[in-house]
């Protein structure tokens, strides 16, 4: 059974952001998986469960800390296709975040789950079938599956510019409108495909007949991607970005993903010696943080071969003590507004070995860009609406190219002999949460479950808002939010307790003593469980 915080356990732990989800992890772990096999199991589970934020048509990266004590980095990204070019949009000033010519890279998750299965028997795992591993998933999307609230929020707010892209109507909208809280829906199509994936393998995603289908949907609809990028699509293993705390190392994923701005926040937020969470101290330090943050990373992170400079250069402890001694701790910075939106999921898994996953799966923006390939079922991100069509742009459009990611998992090996992984969804807000959570559970020693649960705020924008301001729950004490105002900050209070701008966050950790423990968020539908 599911819980929002759950401990005690000696074989494996997982969370999700929905409970079936975990349930279905949870289970194979009871079948003798390992946590990579369990993580498996849930990103194709939660594709069929909570497609509003995330399916087969997005991208995913995982971080895996090995019995060995290796942490590596498996990046599932997909590639601009090979006719996504400047012309493509001639006329339009940016690139449209929705329908086929938003659908314009290659979905990379799949390639990351048959890059995660050979990890998976490589640290000595059981080798469970994918059969059994994608058991689930099927049924869920085959027989039904019960319609979250923010599932059904989200498409009756973002039904006028989702209706009458293609796929999405038959799909997503039972009756011509949007699902009801709590109903039953299915995905069949999806259901043929992953169970054609279960009996062929994940490499039918792109080079077999789930490809072929695929590719023809997409030229059909008038997407930019073609079966030879499909063909040519394989997931690859990197070394993570890491920096070193006095609690211990953090690592992260490396571009085109915004894991530099993560590690970044908390390197300069230990430097500034807070000593009480939820001070005026702590909420001033960590947002000034994430500005200094922010701008590194708006300057830097690019498709990995277009790289200006080595993110390690600004990892260097050098440079992130004269990046603390900028920060005023009275007033705010001037703060410009950066991009960034999203939805997203994360999930944690961890076992007995020490094998330890954080992963991170993710369509872009809500329903991604809204197309669903009618022979797959498969649901097409639109994390190409990140490019930019200024050729002079870091992020400028051009075939083969990897878009700027705001998807990034983190993991911590502590010196106390704690392993953590942990994350969130939410755009610009992921090294904003991740930070918080962190800092609260790891520097101030506030438990787990409520560290997740303490109130957030935002820098910046996420779930498509406009917003650049700071966004505060209404939780935060009254004399806190006076204190930010009074320095300078633009402070909107929301008006829910727990809101889902501050997205959908979680954590596993192993303990020394090989006790199991997880958490997930209140904001979400999911929990944590463990064997």
């Amino acid at each position: 059974m599911t819980e929002l915080h759950t401990a005690g356990h000696r074989r494996g732990v997982v969370c999700a952001p929905h409970s079936a989800t975990a349930e279905v992890g949870r289970a194979i772990l009871g079948e003798g998986g390992n946590a990579l096999e369990a993580m498996v199991a849930m990103a194709a589970s939660i594709a069929a469960v909570y497609p509003h934020m995330n399916h087969l048509g997005g991208d995913g990266f995982w971080l895996v800390r090995e019995p060995n004590k290796r942490v590596r980095a498996i990046m599932a990204a997909g590639p601009a296709g090979s006719l996504a070019k400047p012309a493509l949009y001639r006329e339009h000033e940016t690139i449209p975040p929705r329908g086929p010519l938003a659908a314009l890279t290659v979905p990379g998750a799949v390639g990351g789950w048959k890059l995660a299965i050979e990890a998976a028997r490589a640290v000595g795992g059981k080798g469970l079938p994918l059969e059994l591993l994608l058991h689930a998933a099927i049924g869920q999307a085959r027989d039904g599956y019960v319609v979250a609230k923010s599932q059904a929020q989200l498409t009756a707010e973002k039904l006028a510019e989702l209706k009458g892209v293609p796929g999405f109507a038959a799909t997503f909208l039972p009756d011509g409108k949007p699902p009801e809280t709590g109903t039953k829906l299915k995905q069949s199509a999806l259901a043929f495909t992953l169970d054609h994936l279960a009996r062929n393998g994940f490499d039918d995603f792109y080079r077999g007949d789930v490809g072929r289908e695929i590719a023809a949907d997409l030229e059909r609809i008038g997407s930019p991607v073609t079966r030879d990028d499909l063909r040519h699509y394989h997931a690859s293993i990197a070394e993570p970005l890491s920096v070193k705390l006095n609690a211990g190392t953090i690592y992260n994923t490396p571009p085109p993903t915004q894991g530099l701005a993560s590690l970044i926040i908390l390197a300069l937020y230990e430097r500034m010696g807070m000593r009480e969470a939820d001070s005026f101290e702590f909420a001033h330090g960590l947002v000034e943080a994430t500005k200094r943050a922010f701008r590194i990373r708006d300057r830097v992170i690019t498709d990995p071969t277009r790289v200006p400079q080595p993110p390690s250069e600004f990892l260097d402890a050098k440079f992130l003590d004269a990046e603390a001694r900028k920060i005023d701790p009275r007033r705010a910075a001037r703060w410009p507004a950066p991009p960034g939106e999203g939805d997203t999921v994360w999930m944690g898994a961890a076992d007995s070995s020490g094998l330890t996953v954080s992963y991170i799966q993710s369509i872009y923006w809500e329903f991604g860009s809204g197309c669903v390939l009618p022979k797959t079922g498969v649901l097409m991100q639109n994390r190409g609406s990140s490019f930019s069509l200024d050729p002079k742009a870091l992020n400028a459009l051009a075939p083969g190219k990897l878009p700027f990611h705001t998807l990034n998992p983190a993991l911590a090996v502590l010196r106390d002999g704690r392993i953590m992984a942990y994350g969130t969804m939410g755009g610009d807000g992921q090294p904003q949460s991740q930070a918080m959570i962190f800092a609260r559970h790891v520097l101030h020693g506030i438990p787990l479950d409520k560290a997740i649960a303490a109130p957030r705020w935002l820098l910046g924008r996420t779930w498509g808002s406009t917003h650049t301001n700071l966004r505060m729950e209404s939780r935060f004490d009254g004399h806190l939010i006076d204190r930010m105002m009074s320095a300078g900050h633009d402070v909107d209070v929301l008006p829910d307790a727990y809101s889902d701008t501050m997205g959908h966050a979680g954590a596993v950790v192993i303990h020394p003593s090989g006790m199991l423990e997880g958490a997930h968020d209140p904001r979400a539908d999911g929990g944590a469980a463990g064997l």
